[in-house]
């Protein structure tokens, strides 16, 4: 499980969702406006505790941008918003460049929560990323509302309760999740590549907070494993439950999606990543380090995977889809899959893979995203920051969205020798 600890030391790594509750963090006085609250606590933490890869003088920074916010809350002094403060901090993060550490507001650290007390809510069990032209369907969650109801992945939802769907657009991908906590139905407009729009009516019910990784067939032998987030404590298992399923079906050959896997818990992505070679990652912080291991798809000490070099539990051809989106530890599960010759197929990654972060809450019941630690391999050589690809395959949004074209996964199977398109619509 993911806990809160009052040390203030990441205790699990690659993006670590802990939270520390220090005795620095204190009430500011009663005459501080809420936006300079806020910003004081997040750049004492920044200033104190940051522990990254970059080397750009925090208190000069910290010092501009404390300039900009008293400029921006002159109008409104003591009344002066968290809203503003959270914009002052972003930008000051945003100039910072280390994509690890930022500042989050009181929804997102909610939803994080949700996971990390492996709660039940009202979900659809479809999850979505917005696109210009609607929200993308990426996942769909077995036995779910949405499988129910018919929503396949890679559907477009173009209108949601007759509101426009999409970037910018009345209904964004959170927008989606509040109306899903709402628990009532849900009108969807979906647009599918060969059909005419279709018009679905789906309840959200009480499902797990997380998703889970899924299986299906894109062609015969060829085991697909939709891997979403690293972010649950049991991650690890069910993916390894994932692969012992499409062995048990007979599958020789292996692809697994990380295109929208955007991190999660270290020691579950080590763990997962040793289903091919036993794995050992070393962990760096201020004032010390450890390491974690990774044997045979399961958490092991980081002394028996020194010691095992050879157990395995996939050993057939395999290969793993990522971009832009791939960040944190599903770079961490890239990096040490990629070193025992599994295939990397996509484009090039967020690039946060040799950091991780903790969590710290903030006045506005927000979180302070922190990069705490620098991350190392077995040898003591760093991780890279992004995966850059074997074979440079971009996901084709238009060709997915139009003609239900998997580019990325297309050159998957091409990679593999499989013959023949790829299938989105594969049946699990």
């Amino acid at each position: 499980m993911i806990k809160f600890n009052q040390t203030g030391r990441a205790a699990l790594g690659t993006l670590v969702l802990c939270a520390a509750l220090l005795s620095s963090a204190q009430a500011s006085p009663a005459q501080t406006s809420p936006a300079a609250e806020l910003f004081n606590r997040a750049s004492d933490l920044f200033q104190s505790e940051y522990y990254g890869w970059s080397d750009e003088d925090r208190s000069t920074l910290v010092s501009q941008y404390a300039a900009e916010l008293q400029t921006r809350c002159a109008p409104e002094g003591e009344a002066c918003s968290f809203e503003t403060g959270r914009a002052v901090l972003t930008e000051m993060f945003d100039h910072f460049h280390d994509d690890h550490t930022s500042v989050r507001d009181a929804e997102t650290a909610q939803r994080l929560m949700e996971i990390q007390n492996d709660l039940s809510v009202p979900r659809t069990g479809a999850r979505v990323i917005k696109q210009p032209e609607g929200l993308l369907v990426v996942g769909v969650q077995a036995g779910s509302p949405a499988e129910q109801a018919g929503v396949k992945l890679y559907d477009l939802i173009t209108s949601v309760n007759g509101e426009v769907a999409g970037k910018d657009q009345a209904v964004d991908s959170l927008a989606f999740v509040r109306l899903e906590r709402a628990a009532q139905p849900l009108a969807l407009v979906i647009q599918r590549p060969g059909t005419a729009s279709l018009n679905l009516s789906i309840t959200p019910t009480e499902m797990k907070a997380r998703d889970e990784p899924s299986l299906s067939y894109p062609a015969p032998g060829v085991a697909l494993i939709n891997f979403p987030t690293f972010l649950s404590g049991d991650s690890a298992p069910l993916f390894l439950e994932r692969i012992k399923e499409a062995q048990a079906t007979g599958a020789h050959d292996l692809i697994i999606d990380l295109r929208y896997n955007g991190g999660g818990r270290l020691d579950q992505c080590v763990a997962a990543a040793s289903i091919f070679k036993p794995v050992v990652y070393q962990a760096r912080f201020r004032g010390g380090g450890w390491s974690f291991g990774g044997l045979g798809g399961e958490q092991a000490p980081a002394l028996s995977a020194r010691i095992d070099h050879t157990s395995h539990v996939w050993n057939g051809p395999a290969a793993i889809l990522v971009g832009e989106n791939t960040a944190s530890c599903a770079e961490v599960f890239t990096f040490f899959a990629q070193k025992t010759g599994v295939k990397v197929i996509g484009t090039a990654t967020k690039g946060v893979g040799n950091s991780g972060v903790n969590f710290f809450p903030l006045p506005d019941h927000g979180i302070l995203s922190l990069t705490m630690l620098r991350a190392f391999d077995e040898t003591g050589a760093a991780l890279p920051d992004h995966i850059t690809p074997d074979i440079s395959a971009p996901t084709d949004i238009q060709a997915l969205i139009k003609s239900g074209n998997d580019t990325t996964l297309d050159a998957a199977l091409k990679a593999l020798g499989v013959p023949g398109p790829a299938a989105t619509g594969a049946v699990k």
